[in-house]
C-alpha cells in the first residue's frame, strides 16, 4: 500500500481523532489541525516525524490559506484532504442568539468552504488529489431542534456537489461522507445547546433533548469503523459523490428522498403550467 499524507481539520476527538490513529497506525503522514495541541500530545510523541500538529481555527479565515500554503511547501504533496472539523447547535430557530447563527455558519460552513478553495490551487499543480467533505445525513434530512446545523450541512453539499463537477477534469476527486448518529464526543459531549424557551417543551423542537443524553441509549454508529471505511473510499475510482455511513442513516435518508421525489411528481402539471406555450 502507497504511503499517503493526509491533511485532517479537528483531529483532538471524534471521527479527525478515529481517522488520524488508524492513518498514523498503518504508517501514512498526517497533518492535523486542533485549537490547542494539548489534546494530540500523545500522536505528536508517539509517531514523531509522522504526524504534524497544527493550530487553526476555521472561523479564522486569514489564517487558513497561508496554513494550507504552509503545508503544501513543506511536504511537498498533500493526497487527501478532509474537511471534518465542526459541530452540533441544538435549539428551536428563535431560541438561538445572533451569536451562535453566525459562529456555526463561520465554522461549519464558510470555514469548510475556504479550506477546500484554499487547496485547489495545489492540488491541481500536483496532478490531482482527493478531498473527502465530512457531513451528515442531516445534509439531507431535516429535524426539529437542528435548523442551523442542517443550514450549514445543506449548504456545504450544495458547494461540493458543485465543485466537484468544477475540478474533476483536473483529477481531483470529491467525496461527501454522511454519517448517521455515532458513539463520539460530537453527540455526547461537544454538542452546543440554546437556552431553552419553556414554550418549546413538549413539542418536536426539544426531541433531541432525550437523544443527547447517554442514559437514553447509546447511537447505534461505530466511529472507528467509519473511519476505516472513509480511509477505504480513497481507493475509489472515480471518488463516490456521497457515502451514507450507518444503516439507520441510509434508512433515513432513502424515505425522505422518496417522499421528496413523489411530492415533486405530484407537481408535473403544476410546473407545466408556467413555461410558454409550445412555439411561443
Amino acid at each position: 500500500m502507497a504511503q499517503r499524507t493526509w491533511f485532517i481539520t479537528g483531529v483532538s476527538s471524534g471521527f479527525g481523532r478515529q481517522l488520524s490513529e488508524q492513518l498514523l497506525e498503518r504508517g501514512d503522514h498526517v497533518i492535523g489541525t486542533v485549537r490547542t495541541t494539548a489534546k494530540v500530545a500523545d500522536l505528536i510523541e508517539k509517531h514523531a516525524g509522522r504526524f504534524f500538529a497544527e493550530t487553526l481555527d476555521l472561523t479564522e479565515i486569514p489564517a487558513i490559506r497561508p496554513l494550507i500554503d504552509r503545508s503544501f511547501a513543506r511536504h511537498g504533496r498533500i493526497d487527501v484532504l478532509i474537511s471534518n472539523a465542526g459541530y452540533g447547535l441544538f435549539g428551536a430557530a428563535e431560541e438561538l442568539t445572533d451569536a451562535q447563527v453566525e459562529h456555526i455558519i463561520a465554522t461549519n460552513l464558510t470555514g469548510s468552504i475556504q479550506l477546500i478553495r484554499a487547496a485547489l490551487p495545489h492540488l491541481r499543480a500536483q496532478g490531482g488529489g482527493r478531498i473527502i467533505q465530512i457531513s451528515t445525513y442531516g445534509g439531507q434530512v431535516a429535524f426539529p431542534g437542528n435548523s442551523m446545523y442542517h443550514a450549514t450541512k445543506w449548504g456545504i453539499e450544495g458547494f461540493v456537489e458543485a465543485v466537484a463537477q468544477e475540478v474533476a477534469p483536473f483529477g481531483i476527486g470529491m467525496t461527501i461522507v454522511e454519517p448517521g448518529g455515532a458513539r463520539t464526543e460530537f453527540r455526547y459531549g461537544s454538542a452546543q445547546v440554546a437556552n431553552l424557551m419553556p414554550i418549546y417543551d413538549q413539542t418536536p423542537a426539544h426531541s433531541f433533548i432525550k437523544m443527547l443524553d447517554p442514559k437514553n441509549g447509546l447511537a447505534p454508529g461505530d466511529p472507528a469503523r467509519m473511519a476505516a471505511r472513509i480511509i477505504e473510499s480513497v481507493d475509489i475510482t472515480p471518488a463516490p459523490l456521497r457515502m451514507v455511513l450507518g444503516s439507520q442513516a441510509l434508512a433515513s435518508t432513502l424515505a425522505t428522498l422518496r417522499t421528496r421525489v413523489a411530492d415533486f411528481e405530484r407537481q408535473t402539471e403544476l410546473a407545466a403550467s408556467t413555461d410558454f406555450p409550445p412555439g411561443e
